[in-house]
């Protein structure tokens, strides 16, 4: 009888105790669920409207260009300062800001000669849309094509510029669409990764929509690429990006800007970015 009664009492904690893991793990279900769902409006930060065209972009232009999917994004063409059809950089922005953020770069690469064009991503700087892996390519190659068809623009001359998620961008972008080079600042290995990094406690490659396998594309590239990373990179560590630049063919440059995080001036406009870039251009692209 004693026996019996201490079994009996033993039951009760067991249903709390499986009760309580079943309450655990039903909230760790539904935060997972959560993330799966809004991972892209952590992933995304589309930043709002953007200023008319600055006084440094001078001659530049207002313009548009409608995706294959049917979006009208904006954009700045800003001419080469000399006439003739001349090379060009396609500017793939980072995750924050919008294209007047990037002015002060465009201005830095027109004085190398060449033109570039700055634009906004769909979700970005008052665009229609909404950012996604597969919609952000869609942009890119709208973009290129635009810029390919400018009759100021040599289509064989046209360089990407990408910055952090641009860089995989643009990687992805040059599958397509081979440039004559690649620049590529703070790249990372895959998303998943700095995912992993970000967020040790979740689950990262089996939620992610988006992949973005930049070291994996970019092994299959035949084109110069120059990689510019930041030693002091907290979001993209430099790690990453020696290991995109050791993933890429030849012929390729690293360059590792010492003290630099990845929203420094130093890496957008940053003396010795902009001279890498300029002797990068001036080797490729004349």
């Amino acid at each position: 009888m004693a026996l019996l009664h201490k079994d009996a009492s033993v039951a009760p904690k067991w249903r709390r105790v499986t009760t309580s893991l079943l309450a655990l793990l039903g909230a760790v279900a539904l935060l997972l669920v959560l993330v799966y769902s809004l991972q892209r409006f952590l992933i995304y930060l589309p930043y709002g409207s953007v200023s008319p065209l600055p006084e440094e972009l001078a001659g530049g232009e207002e313009v548009e260009f409608v995706t294959s999917d049917g979006l009208e994004l904006g954009g700045w063409f800003v001419p080469a300062r000399e006439r003739g059809r001349r090379a060009a950089v396609l500017v793939a922005n980072g995750n924050a800001g919008n294209r007047a953020h990037r002015a002060p770069l465009a201005a830095a690469l027109r004085e190398a000669g060449v033109g570039v064009l700055l634009f906004d991503y769909r979700g970005y700087g008052g665009n229609p849309g909404t950012p996604s892996e597969e919609g952000l390519h869609l942009d890119a190659l709208a973009a290129r094509d635009y810029l390919a068809g400018r009759p100021e623009v040599d289509a064989d001359r046209i360089v990407y510029f990408g910055e952090s998620i641009g860089a995989a961008v643009v990687v992805r972008l040059a599958k397509e669409r081979p440039p004559a080079g690649l620049v590529l600042r703070s790249p990372f290995t895959s998303l998943a990764d700095v995912g992993r990094l970000h967020y040790p406690w979740l689950p990262v490659r089996l939620l992610l929509k988006d992949d973005y396998d930049v070291a994996g594309t970019v092994a299959r590239l035949d084109v110069p690429v120059l990689v510019i990373a930041g030693e002091k990179d907290s979001i993209i560590p430099a790690r990453q990006s020696r290991a995109v630049y050791e993933a890429v063919r030849e012929p390729k440059r690293l360059v590792r800007i010492d003290g630099a995080d990845h929203n420094d001036a130093e890496l957008f406009t940053g003396e010795e970015l902009v001279g890498e870039v300029h002797r990068f251009l001036e080797q490729i692209v004349g």
